[in-house]
């Protein structure tokens, strides 16, 4: 007998490419259960599976950075329940790297080469087996992208001042916005924008704490300590955004606007932004 708990959950997070770099996501998750019936004539409590799986995909990927352990562009080591890494990545030809430091919980390193929907739902089905009842003789766990049927950007951030998981440095999403100018919805100007921001690390300039040059490249070095610990983040300026303030989704709504009315202060601007 199967269990089936379509679009599970949604988790938030970012991952390193090996041409893209730093790349937010997020992904819809999906469930099958294989399995006898037990003595309630269930597979497994519904109820059970819900609060089981949804709290695992919380705590383990969802607003974490996921690396591909295997990979030969990574360098990571761990010490004092710190996670230090090194990505080393070429975006349009042109040879980068990234550096963060961390503390453990907020990277999650998946035994792959890639990071993909597949390599990760291999990683997690691993995981999840010991987490569930015996009786359960399969697990089907999928990952896929929502369908957006407009423009939509991946970004990553990380907001130091957030009680929760988001103050991580380096979590992101895959989002879409919607901007109106003068009432009407503009295309063209949410094109613009996702494209402006695709793949980007919008960092507030508050938490920039050094602008240095490698091998010709620019980088800027983030860094905060949050509750979670301390965190910096190193990648090159080119792909980063900066912003006066924090990056929440209502902060980017806010930078936007102002951004639109200074370009034309006589037309009036009204900006959704989506987090995931």
């Amino acid at each position: 007998m199967h269990l089936f708990v379509n679009k599970l959950t949604n988790v938030d997070f970012s991952y390193l490419h090996p041409e893209r770099g730093l790349v937010g996501e997020t992904w819809l998750a999906s469930v099958v259960l294989e399995g006898a019936l037990d003595k309630q004539g269930m597979v497994c409590d519904f109820g059970i599976v819900k609060k089981t799986l949804r709290k695992w995909l919380d705590e383990t990927i969802d607003h974490c950075l996921v690396v591909p352990a295997q990979s030969a562009a990574l360098h990571c080591k761990a010490f004092e329940n710190q996670i230090e890494l090194d990505w080393s990545y070429k975006r349009q030809e042109v040879a980068a790297k990234l550096q963060c430091l961390s503390p453990a919980t907020a990277i999650t390193l998946i035994d792959s080469a890639v990071i993909s929907p597949e390599s990760v739902a291999q990683w997690c089905i691993k995981q999840l087996r010991t987490l569930l009842p015996d009786t359960i003789d399969k697990i089907q766990l999928t990952f896929e992208p929502e369908i957006i049927t407009h423009h939509y950007y991946h970004y990553s951030h990380g907001l130091k001042k957030h009680n929760g998981n988001c103050q991580r440095i380096a979590h992101g999403h895959r989002s879409t916005i919607e901007i109106y100018c003068n009432d009407r919805r503009d295309s063209a100007l949410e094109k613009q924008w996702c494209q402006r921001w695709e793949d980007s690390y919008i960092g507030s300039k508050e938490d920039l704490t050094k602008v240095s040059r490698i091998a010709g490249v620019e980088y800027y070095t983030f860094r905060y300590t949050a509750q979670q610990g301390n965190f910096q983040l190193t990648l090159p300026a080119s792909h980063c955004y900066l912003i006066e303030t924090d990056s929440t989704v209502e902060c980017i709504a806010q930078h936007i606007v102002h951004a639109l009315k200074i370009a034309n202060p006589h037309s009036d601007y009204k900006v959704r932004a989506f987090e995931g």
